[in-house]
């Protein structure tokens, strides 16, 4: 067949996926193999593969080929998450634009809604992983809102609230006023502002209740929640606050007195040392106003509006009321002044423009601390590796050694409802249906109020509970956190939590290796790790291997808001889905973050280009062979001494290679790894081994040389193809016909002999005293078509690269260790001198000056080698190996110091 002049990727993708779709080759069954495998981090059913996605999908996909070619039954498991919040935010604009407000629907309708919303668009992202190239077995693809999901969710829920783990209470939490639902602490993102402090000031009541005439002034940055003050707090130890005990102050706008409380907390030296206290708004007033027994009086609707409790300003947004309380202080005479301060503040990690409200809610709470030290364990202990882990592993454990109980309720619709059911009293029982909830409360004894972690008024019998109907009992309405069913994944995708121990999970669980971005190290990682210890006694996974973020050419991250990220379809439409993966894993050093530019991409098409002219070249040959000794042409390739000595040197250095590309991969050095076969492609087989092999002009190939050129660039598809499988896949196949089913997607890796290192440094240097006699050539300006006389001065044996020599730098006649004719310009690699000219005269001035320079930089280099051997601090301390080190780059730079003199004498 004719091949097109470039590589077309879009004549080529589609029709390889669907080939290895129709073939399930990414479909896995338990069998005698060892199991890869590898659980994606499902992505959230909202949105679309951005950058990151991206990265993490060509990391993991580039694994699992490397390991089904490896011989391993790798399974590759899809999915994706149902995002409660940003779902259920998508879902309520979704109605809004057909004129339906949630709050008309009923639960179910609503959820018909948001499955309905799910379906229509939650396939988006799996049509571009497939697009990506990603071999997952699509016959697993999980949802964390499928049917056995949820029931396992539901399942863990009360396994932990039965094990004292999990507890209802009223306690300070995060609060999302766009999602109107709780956060965990995780869930809050800081950002570094600069904000304004309001100075304020309070009248002042004496003991007896009677204006002081005086003022105190304090400063806060939140003067919308001054309604809700309930006390001001002063140092004990602060001079000039003593004579105010058992004074009061008057709180602006709603003429509230409230007491003077004193407490070291306050430091005196802050401010003005006065502290507002406002319980329902603040961690640390929270804190003070348990320990002085203050009341709570919370002044914010759930939705950020100021709520009837503030009194004034009732209904207005948070940061409008804030306005509004600032020009009312200052008509009034109260508002000192104000300045400029910096300040951290919490943003909704899902609604990212909307600011966090501390707020005190009644939630379901996890007690983390005795989840985490197993966790902990697991990774101090080598059981979970993490990679790289000198960068990550100091994080892990400060999140570990500083946990906090898991706020794990949401306000929400979309999600797993919480398996708690209330009856008319209060009290409640956490049961998986309302049947076996009703006859939980039926089985109860006379117990006191508040039994069952509820809060009942009215003392409850054994009469009362077992008149309970179903209908009398409500659902708690709130759903989980999506952290919580995702905390599961490695386990329930194999249906370990609803089918324990079943044979699935006994063969693929722990998985091997999870790949994720180092920003849900805590979210996700760290507790996937919690509840596989919990619910299986076994780590969920042997490495976790952390991608860096994804940042734009300024150092930026990815986002739609900056609008710099790009659309991963259109990359594949431009590029193709080989150079797009090539594009970003050629600058993704592990851990660490990459700065994005669509030149790699670029890169990877010239790439694809390359190896497609190399593709021409060869197929070129294919009936232009001669036959050989061992016969005709498709022979049985030779082998030993009776191999051309390029055929030779490249197999030993793809052997070098492959053993390079395997110990890169047990690091997970993945880039490092992309390179390496770059280079060994680009370099050492298109623009040195198909150079030195090539037949000149209509002259025969040699067949055992064409064959092992086909087997070379087999391998070298094999080796690409984990990183670029489409373009390895299709030159795999037009190299030679192949038989039902060989397909390099499945080819197996062949453990191959280590590398001669001697034929490995003849390779090395060939190439080097080729690139020197050209530089020589093109220095002396001596034309193409000229052929030059060139001399040898040698100890080493070169006469199997003498042809080869000879036909790359365009020589006449070679001769060794004889002495070349006057006016011949002088070459030096390593300790061999070469010599050349040209039928014209050269200029030997400019020898002579790179040779000098060459022969000042080797006497430096050998006074800093002897200066290190002399040093006896340093010989007494060094392993053996490296003293040896050193001695042979002495060795070497006399034996080249010994090789430049004696040409520069040459020379004259």
């Amino acid at each position: 067949m004719e091949l097109s002049k470039n590589y077309i990727p879009s004549q080529v993708e589609d029709n390889w996926y669907q080939h290895w779709l129709d073939k399930r080759y990414f479909n896995s069954k338990p069998d005698n193999r060892k199991a890869f495998t590898v659980v994606i981090p499902p992505p959230n059913v909202t949105g679309v593969l951005h950058m990151g996605h991206t990265l993490n999908e060509t990391v993991q996909d580039t694994l699992v080929r490397k390991a089904r070619m490896n011989g391993y039954n790798a399974c590759w498991v899809p999915g994706s998450d149902h995002a409660s919040i940003a779902t259920e935010a998508r879902v309520v604009n979704m109605l809004k634009e057909k004129g339906i407000e949630k709050s008309s629907l009923t639960r179910e309708a609503f959820l018909r809604h948001a499955f309905e919303w799910k379906d229509k668009y939650g396939g988006i992202i799996y049509s571009q992983i497939r697009k990506l190239g990603c071999s997952v077995d699509w016959d697993r693809v999980s949802f964390t809102m499928d049917d056995h999901y949820y029931k396992a969710v539901i399942r863990i829920f009360i396994d932990l609230y039965g094990k004292g783990l999990i507890y209802r209470g009223a306690r300070m939490i995060n609060w999302d006023p766009k999602a109107k639902t709780a956060l965990s602490d995780e869930e809050v993102e800081y950002k570094e502002l600069q904000g304004q402090l309001y100075h304020v000031r309070y009248p002042l009541l004496d003991a007896s209740g009677a204006p002081s005439g005086e003022f105190i002034t304090i400063a806060t940055q939140r003067p919308e929640t001054i309604m809700g003050d309930t006390a001001i707090c002063v140092n004990p130890g602060d001079e000039r606050y003593r004579h105010l005990r058992g004074w009061k102050a008057v709180v602006p706008l709603v003429n509230r007195p409230v007491p003077i409380i004193f407490d070291d907390y306050v430091d005196p030296t802050f401010g003005t040392g006065a502290l507002k206290v406002t319980p329902a708004h603040d961690i640390n007033d929270y804190n003070l106003g348990l320990k002085h027994h203050l009341p709570i009086i919370d002044t914010l609707n759930d939705d950020g509006t100021l709520s009837a409790a503030a009194e004034v300003f009732v209904g207005e947004d948070r940061f409008v009321a804030r306005k509004k309380v600032v020009a009312a202080l200052n008509e009034a005479g109260l508002l000192v002044g104000t300045e400029s301060y910096a300040t951290r503040l919490g943003y909704s990690q899902r609604n990212p423009d909307t600011v966090v409200e501390p707020r005190i809610s009644t939630q379901w709470f996890l007690k983390m601390q005795d989840l985490a030290g197993p966790a902990l364990a697991a990774v101090n202990d080598g059981d979970v590796r993490i990679h790289p882990g000198d960068k990550f592993l100091a994080t892990y454990r400060y999140w570990l050694e500083n946990v906090k109980d898991w706020c794990i309720s949401r306000q929400l619709w979309w999600g797993q409802q919480i398996p708690a059911f209330f009856a008319p009293d209060g009290t409640f029982e956490v049961a998986a249906t309302v049947e076996e909830a009703l006859a939980q409360f039926q089985a109860r004894e006379a117990q006191p109020a508040g039994a069952g972690g509820g809060a009942a008024a009215p003392s409850a019998t054994a009469a009362a509970y077992s008149a309970l109907r179903a209908e009398d009992l409500r659902q708690d309405p709130d759903v989980l956190d999506t952290w919580f069913s995702s905390w599961i994944w490695p386990i329930e995708v194999f249906h370990g939590i609803t089918q324990p121990g079943n044979a699935e999970l006994k063969y693929y669980y722990p998985t091997t290796v999870l790949v994720t971005g180092q920003d849900i190290i805590f979210f996700w990682v760290a507790r996937m790790i919690m509840a596989g210890m919990e619910f299986e006694h076994l780590r969920p996974f042997d490495d976790v291997y952390f991608t860096g973020m994804v940042r734009d050419k300024q150092g930026r991250k990815m986002s739609k808001s900056l609008g710099n990220s790009p659309d991963l379809l259109d990359l594949i439409d431009r590029y193709g889905a080989d150079s797009t993966r090539f594009g970003i894993m050629i600058a993704a050093p592990a851990g660490n973050d990459l700065l994005f530019d669509e030149a790699s991409l670029e890169q990877g098409r010239n790439f694809n280009n390359k190896l497609w002219n190399a593709l021409k070249l060869v197929k070129m040959w294919e009936a232009r062979q001669a036959p050989n000794a061992a016969g005709g042409p498709g022979a049985a390739p030779l082998a030993g001494d009776a191999l051309p000595f390029a055929v030779e040197w490249f197999d030993h250095r793809l052997r070098e290679v492959r053993a390079e590309v395997d110990a890169l991969f047990a690091d997970f050095r993945l880039s490092e790894a992309l390179k390496t076969i770059y280079s060994l492609i680009w370099d050492d087989f298109c623009s040195w081994y198909l150079e030195w092999v090539k037949p000149g002009f209509e002259q025969p190939i040699s067949a055992a040389v064409y064959a092992h050129t086909v087997r070379f660039f087999d391998r070298l598809m094999e080796l690409l193809h984990p990183y670029m499988p489409f373009i390895t896949e299709e030159i795999y196949h037009l190299l030679k016909e192949r038989a039902e089913g060989d397909d390099l997607c499945i080819a197996q890796w062949v453990a191959s002999a280590p590398p001669d290192k001697a034929i490995l440094e003849q390779g090395l240097f060939l190439k080097n005293a080729i690139t020197s006699i050209r530089d020589a050539r093109n220095k002396q300006q001596i034309k193409p078509k000229d052929l030059i006389q060139l001399w040898i001065q040698t100890k080493e044996p070169v006469d199997r690269m003498i042809s080869l020599l000879q036909k790359q730098t365009g020589a006449e006649n070679v001769y060794i260790n004889t002495e070349p004719e006057a006016g011949a310009v002088s070459v030096v690699v390593g300790t061999t001198g070469f010599a050349l000219k040209a039928p014209h005269t050269l200029d030997t001035g400019l020898q002579k000056a790179q040779l000098q320079k060459d022969l000042d930089y080797q006497r430096r280099f050998l006074d800093s080698v002897e200066k290190k051997l002399g040093n006896e601090r340093f010989v007494a301390g060094a392993r053996p190996e490296v003293i040896e080190l050193e001695r042979k780059k002495k060795a070497d730079a006399l034996a080249k110091i010994k090789t430049l003199e004696e040409n520069l004498l040459a020379l004259g």
